[in-house]
Parts: structure tokens; sequence; C-alpha cells
């Protein structure tokens, strides 16, 4: 089905296959565009795609944060898009939301975790014990063949 601006109806055609308007004695003959894809949903993917990799690495951890967020801001303005005529991707917005949510909450999980770690006195006693440990099981004098 097809689209027609001027009656502000659905036509029965597909898209993309010519309409035909009857305004008084004249018929005119028009081709109707397929509906486009909101660049911002498309993108909302992207980002959001991108931030939940970066978080699962854990050393971009900052950057998978702020992928996030851009992914977020891009998945509402592509859902408030996907409402205007011609316009699609209203799934494909909600898909890049949902991906930038789950790794804005992962990263901000992440995030709390280390801040509290490091911020234990005891936790940071028990790595350098552990460290210690093990520098200590290291062999003196390693023979190396020539």
């Amino acid at each position: 089905m097809s689209y027609d601006p001027q009656s502000r109806r659905a036509t029965g055609q597909p898209a993309g296959q010519p309409t035909t308007y009857s305004s008084g004695p004249d018929v005119q003959t028009r081709m109707t565009t397929p509906a486009k894809t909101s660049a911002a949903a498309v993108f909302a993917v992207v980002f959001g795609l991108s931030a939940l990799l970066s978080v699962l690495t854990v050393v971009l951890v900052p950057l998978g944060l702020v992928l996030s967020l851009i992914g977020i801001v891009l998945g509402i303005v592509g859902i408030r898009n996907a409402d205007r005529i011609q316009v699609t991707g209203r799934g494909t917005a909600i898909g890049g939301l949902v991906l930038s949510i789950i790794a804005a909450l992962l990263g901000g999980a992440m995030a709390l975790g280390v801040t509290y770690f490091l911020n234990d006195e005891r936790a940071l006693d028990r790595v350098e014990q552990q460290l210690q440990d093990w520098r200590d099981d290291l062999p003196t004098e390693v023979d190396l063949p020539q």
C-alpha cells in the first residue's frame, strides 16, 4: 500500500507504482516514493551496539557510557521521527534505545563496582598481599639456554 499525500490516505496500490489522481477533467499520474528509514533510528542501533560492546570490554566503560547516552537520545529522536509521514524505523529506534539503556545500566553498575572496590581499604590490602605472594613465588634465578 502507498500513501496519497493529497488525500492523506492509503491508496491500496503498492509503493513505487504510479498513482492516478483525478482533479476535474484532467487526470494526473505521479510516482509515489517509498518510505525512508529514520537516520536517527539507524544511528541509535549503531551507538547502542557500540556502547554495549564497549561496556562489555570493561576497559572502555567510560566510552560505553558516553555512547549509550548518545544512543538513548538518538533512539528517542528516532521514535519521534517514525511518527512522521513517509518515515519508518520505529522498531529500529526502539531496538537502539533498548541496547543503549542496557549498556548504560551495565556501565553504571561496573563503574559503581570499581568505585566501591577502590574505596575499600581491606580490598586493596588483599590485592596488594596477593601481588606480594605472587612476587615471592617467582624463581630467583632463571637459566636461559644458550
